[in-house]
């Protein structure tokens, strides 16, 4: 695989409670790459995104990314690959019983940070990419849905991943809400991550232009 090539999906079967998901599909992803999956709910686009951080194996075909062989991932290789991934959910995941800042800490002492020096300059440089640096000291249910978002957003990149995973991260917003998400998920692309997004929301996708994969027929089809 390419050193610029992330994601590499060759001819990928899929299953979920026995119903097959996706068959024979294809798709490559490269460094810095911004990539829409479009489709009905039900078409697959959240499954794909499972089967990328081992929540549902691939059950033929090849598929690597970022080095790793997800034919053939072992579990204790599991929480490597996933530390490398940033996941952003549509319900935005968040520890209800503690402060934005406690949310974040607890995810870097998970993944290994030890020093309270590093844990605090980390949880304000992610704060400060996505605009929420004055509400640290907020609980999730003090926080807009948006703004709920945002932390996640912060959230997914606090171990520096290669690879932003959005899995319809503007279901629960309204669309004014939901087109800003958008643009800082593209402009973090621009900072130099890769960021799939799934979506059935047509009118993002027209708003803010990037390469999409529609996802239907248990297939992958490139529109542009």
């Amino acid at each position: 695989m390419e050193e610029s090539v992330l994601l590499q999906l060759d001819r990928i079967t899929l299953c979920q409670d026995e119903n097959i998901v996706l068959q024979n599909a294809s798709l490559e992803l490269h460094n810095s790459e911004f990539v829409y999956v479009i489709g009905k709910v039900g078409a697959g686009k959240s499954s794909l995104l499972k089967s990328l951080y081992c929540e549902i194996p691939i059950l033929e075909g090849t598929a690597r990314i970022m080095g790793y062989d997800l034919r053939n991932m072992r579990n204790r290789d599991v929480p490597g690959l996933r530390r490398k991934l940033g996941i952003v959910f549509q319900d935005f995941q968040l520890l209800t019983d503690r402060t934005v800042v406690k949310n974040l800490e607890f995810v870097l002492k998970a993944t290994g940070w030890k020093k309270r020096s590093e844990i605090n300059r980390r949880v304000a440089e992610v704060l400060g990419q996505v605009g929420m640096q004055n509400k640290g000291y907020k609980m999730p249910h003090e926080l807009s849905g948006g703004e709920q978002q945002r932390v996640a957003i912060a959230r997914s990149l606090l171990n520096e991943p290669k690879l932003i995973l959005a899995d319809e991260p503007t279901g629960n917003l309204d669309p004014e809400t939901g087109l800003q998400i958008v643009q800082l998920l593209h402009a973090i692309c621009r900072q130099g991550k890769a960021v799939i997004m799934t979506t059935h929301n047509y009118t993002l996708v027209e708003s803010l232009p990037a390469r999409v994969i529609r996802c239907e027929k248990a297939g992958l089809y490139e529109l542009n």
